[in-house]
């Protein structure tokens, strides 16, 4: 089998992060976990020159600079500069438009943290199987608790290498995650897929047709740049945004999913950023100076001041500069609501 085209991702605000993230640079551009940044990490999984092919990195001109400073050590990558936000399915065409019909895309997110990369690059292999054989994968996150904020993945009957997709759930209420999560058949929807790149705009011109013949479009009449590929901007500006979940995977009677237990998380929160960093006995985790007395389940990230909690449990507080961030974890889902995350 040829190898894997890496297809990442590159966008977004990351507005839940705030004050650490912001538009001018945000999530995937920080060394949240570690000294890699989220993007560089993800650069590495995909870095086996044994089973991967030089990465296709699709990002805006607002985060180019960043994406070619951090992406040096990626030989051979390849940078497609979106015209303006259409969100996964279109951002997706634009790479399977620019790579051979049987090239096997994985495309994945680049701003999540996977803690095993050995089983990641099994499900790779597995997934890059199936789609050899024109089904369209997505990885099945093993959910290790009710979240509320993932979507799900119902997995169907056995395949070679995987399931069937038996379908597609959206974000549940807690009641119902819960029962996914009694039942054991469910996995979390990681946004991490495996495509033969024919395959995938086969199927997108079947479901979407005007996006579909947008994106065509949108390369055909683009222009090359030394390592940049420039889509045509008006035809790109026709296509309603959409993401791939709801324009392909959804839709297709070709959806199939490899499970992945690999110490995944989207880091789309502080809460989430807490549970993925080492911690103290009592749950707390620290970047910076700080002095805790009596907490539990305190996060706390600060780039200069020092900071003293005494007596807190499960709340984040984050220095960035002159902006301080104090949340339950309950509300920090609700970061990207403040005014200061809006500005950016």
């Amino acid at each position: 089998m040829s190898k894997i085209v890496p297809v990442v991702l590159c966008g977004g605000s990351g507005t839940r992060l705030w004050p650490r993230s912001r538009k001018t640079k945000p999530k995937p551009f920080l060394p949240l976990i570690g000294e890699q940044t989220m993007f560089e990490g993800t650069l590495a999984r995909c870095g086996d020159g044994e089973q991967f092919a030089p990465p296709v990195i699709v990002t805006g001109a607002a985060h180019l600079e960043h994406v070619e400073e951090q992406s040096r050590s990626a030989t051979g990558a390849s940078v497609i500069v979106e015209p303006e936000a259409k969100n996964t399915a279109a951002a997706i065409a634009l790479a399977a438009g620019r790579l051979p019909s049987d090239a096997v895309m994985l495309v994945c997110p680049s701003d999540h943290h996977i803690a095993d990369v050995q089983a990641f690059r099994a499900a790779a292999a597995a997934a890059a199987r199936l789609a050899a054989d024109d089904w369209l994968v997505a990885f099945g996150i093993t959910a290790s608790a009710p979240e509320t904020g993932y979507g799900y993945i119902k997995r169907g009957e056995p395949l070679e290498s995987g399931f069937r997709v038996e379908r597609f759930v959206e974000k549940p209420d807690l009641a119902t995650a819960r029962s996914f999560l009694a039942d054991g058949g469910y996995s979390w929807n990681g946004g991490i897929f495996a495509f033969r790149a024919g395959q995938f705009l086969s199927e997108l011109a079947r479901h979407r047709p005007a996006l579909a013949a947008a994106a065509h479009d949108s390369v055909d009449m683009g222009r090359q740049d030394g390592n940049r590929f420039h889509p045509d901007a008006k035809s790109f500006a026709t296509i309603e945004p959409e993401s791939v979940d709801y324009a392909v995977m959804e839709e297709t009677d070709r959806a199939a999913m490899v499970p992945a237990s690999m110490g995944w998380s989207d880091i789309g929160s502080w809460a989430a950023l807490r549970d993925a960093t080492d911690a103290d006995r009592d749950g707390n985790s620290v970047r910076g100076r700080a002095d805790l007395v009596d907490c539990a389940g305190v996060f706390v990230d600060s780039d200069g001041p020092r900071v003293s909690v005494i007596g807190l449990k499960d709340v984040a507080i984050v220095v960035d500069g002159d902006e301080v961030l104090v949340t339950t974890m309950d509300g920090a889902q609700k970061v990207g609501k403040l005014a200061g995350a809006s500005r950016q």
